[in-house]
């Protein structure tokens, strides 16, 4: 790397920082100045200005709990309830209310409203534990709905009991008309459980938990939840008992309403963000995703076709409603901005479940909440375990059959994932290892032959004889039997595993919270330096790991040394700024992953060294020698095309 490269780079770095220095400085004043304006409009009692201002500061600083709170409690002083975000939500201003409000507890000003229904509208808000090993999940008799989620083989980031959804984080239940037209949601009303236990655990067999919505005597609504020892899998039965003239007779069909705000869970929350969205897959047809990567605050999609499951998911676990049969359709919705840093995501789903008012109906379910682990969803079956994003096509190929296969046999054996890593590695290297060998060969022979390309420059220094220069040095490459290109295809055949593995380390499961070295969570980035500032793309820390797969990443491009056209100015700039853009991009990535990247360059650079010991220099040159007395063998292809220009009445270019 020459003087002006390195120049280069290092500037390139002080604008960066530069910049964002500068950025957060304009940011912190910009919010302070919206703060301060917002502190007098409301210390003068203008609250509907205060509010506006509020929102103004959160424009620049979209998570600050302090703003947010006075938020809430202006929006209290107005009567404004928080509410979940609308359809459009593409300006702060709209999504600042949409954290979970605590429900009261007080009766319906309007039990009437519910019809048959009336008694279930009031009720006591008990709840009830259904547990196993890995999973505890809580009932409430409010909703008869899983109101919390805890997996207990798992913590959050800062070490805190994982759990999945809680309290009024989620909604879920069925939407339909009554027969005397009342809107019914059984989110609302109180079913009764059939027994006074309140714990149920699934140690040595399956336990059930029966709540029932009572319309009449012997006409309800019935919920069961069935979970067996060591599964994350529940089996959920909604049954309708003698709702002929009770349930609108004109329906066929009956709404399932699910709504959830995911919490952050992870470190890394743009890592958890970019791999959260809601999946969902069509009945008896492919696995589809709402929009992976959204830049948009809300998606939505309208389905019309028929659905097998739908999971709600984060980076690494998800909740899933599964189908015996079928959902009829479907409207889907992910809102991605939230002021809270609480949550990453706010997900909605109404679903349509077959019904049949003329007789009783038994809706037979499936509730998965657990982790988005590859081997547990593909024993759960109907493609759970797409779930776990590992590429498309010839990707998630060699992710499903090859890489995940040797990494769960590995960990057989090896307890550190760190070793794994490093033994998947270069596993993965000795197998590439006769596709690379030609191409170390090839650039080993174009360093012999450098010298002779350095005095072609001297021949031709000027810009206008830049294609002279070029046809000259193809003309030397040939006759030493070096074929410039020759490791062009072994490198491309390397380029699905590199993107493979980009896929797999950032959603593997088993990385998570896993140590090695300084990394103390191998899923997520290993910092060793927190910034007190915000650079564009890079972020406020610096991972070691992306340093090291940097550097090697350099090493490597100067060992293997120039390839024709490199060595224009231009050209050496951009190969040499492309390892500086994947060290900003991947800095926020999962360690394991750049970690992965820089032991690939290391063991690249060992075979690279131990290729060259099979290279004779002397007889590379004494082929060139022997080949300038022969005549230059011209090529098929430029054979061709001078026959061509001879038909049209072109004499070729004389050598």
């Amino acid at each position: 790397m020459d003087r002006n490269t390195i120049t280069g780079i290092i500037l390139i770095f002080a604008i960066f920082i530069g910049f964002g220095i500068y950025n957060n400085s304009t940011v912190n004043k910009s919010y302070k100045k919206a703060v301060a304006a917002a502190e007098i409009s409301y210390a003068k009692g203008d609250l509907e200005n205060a509010k506006a201002e509020y929102i103004n500061a959160l424009n620049f600083k979209p998570n600050q709990p302090e703003a947010i709170a006075r938020v809430n409690e202006i929006n209290r002083k107005l009567g404004v309830a928080s509410e979940s975000p609308k359809a459009d939500t593409s300006k702060i201003q709209q999504s600042t209310t949409v954290l979970p409000v605590k429900e009261k507890s007080s009766e319906p000003s309007d039990i009437n409203q519910f019809g048959i229904f009336s008694q279930a509208a009031i009720g006591t808000n008990d709840f009830i534990t259904l547990e196993n090993k890995k999973v505890e999940l809580k009932i409430s008799l409010k909703g008869g709905k899983v109101i919390s989620a805890r997996l207990k083989n798992y913590k959050t980031a800062v070490g805190k009991p994982l759990i999945m959804f809680s309290g009024d984080s989620t909604a879920f239940g069925f939407n339909f008309f009554t027969a005397d037209n009342k809107a019914v949601q059984t989110n609302n009303l109180y079913f009764k459980p059939l027994t006074d236990q309140n714990s149920f655990i699934a140690n040595s067999q399956p336990q059930s938990v029966t709540l029932r919505l009572m319309a009449g005597e012997d006409k309800y609504i019935e919920y069961k939840y069935t979970l067996a020892p060591d599964k994350y899998m529940v089996d959920f039965v909604v049954a309708f008992k003698s709702m002929e003239g009770i349930i609108a007779s004109n329906q066929n069909s009956i709404t399932l309403d699910w709504k959830m705000y995911i919490p952050q869970q992870e470190m890394g929350r743009q890592n958890e963000e970019n791999y959260s969205d809601i999946t969902y897959k069509y009945y008896q047809d492919d696995v589809t995703y709402l929009k992976q990567r959204q830049s948009k605050e809300l998606e939505k999609v309208d389905i019309t076709t028929k659905l097998s499951w739908v999971a709600f998911q984060d980076q690494f676990f998800s909740s899933v409603i599964v189908s015996n049969d079928f959902f009829l359709n479907g409207s889907l919705s992910s809102t991605r901005t939230l002021t809270s840093q609480k949550y990453i995501r706010y997900y909605t789903s109404e679903v349509g479940v077959p019904y049949n008012p003329a007789t009783s109906n038994a809706i037979n379910m499936k509730l998965y909440y657990g982790p988005n682990s590859f081997t547990i969803l593909k024993k759960e079956g109907l493609e759970l375990e797409k779930l776990v994003f590992l590429g498309r096509n010839i990707i998630g190929w060699i992710n499903r059959f090859a890489i995940i296969p040797i990494f769960n046999w590995l960990n057989k054996f090896i307890g550190n994932f760190g070793i794994i890593i490093l033994i998947l590695t270069l596993i993965i290297k000795i197998v590439l290892f006769p596709l690379t060998f030609k191409s170390y060969q090839s650039q080993a022979k174009m360093a012999v032959l450098k010298p002779m390309v350095d005095e072609l420059g001297k021949k031709f220094p000027k810009k206008e004889d830049a294609m002279k220069k070029q046809q000259a040095t193809m003309d030397l490459y040939k006759r030493a039997g070096v074929n410039p290109m020759g490791g062009c295809l072994p490198m491309l055949l390397q380029m699905p595993i590199l993107f493979a593995m980009f896929r797999f380390f950032p959603v593997s499961i088993e990385l998570r919270q896993e140590h090695f070295l300084w990394a103390t969570d191998l899923s997520t980035y290993d910092s060793i330096l927190h910034l007190p500032f915000m650079i564009p793309m890079y972020g406020d820390h610096v991972s070691l790991f992306t340093l090291l797969m940097t550097a090697s990443t350099l090493l490597t491009m100067k060992m293997q040394g120039s390839t024709p056209g490199s060595d224009q100015p231009g050209m050496k700039l951009m190969m040499y700024m492309m390892p500086v853009m994947f060290m900003l991009i991947l800095n926020n990535f999962s360690s394991g992953l750049t970690y992965y990247y820089f032991l690939a360059n290391m063991i690249t650079y060992g075979q690279n060294v131990i290729s060259k010991r099979f290279i004779n220099a002397d007889a590379v040159l004494a082929k060139l020698e022997e080949n300038k007395k022969k005549p230059l063998k011209k090529s098929k292809w430029q054979q061709r095309l001078e026959a061509a220009a001879k038909q049209r009445g072109i004499n070729p270019p004389k050598k």
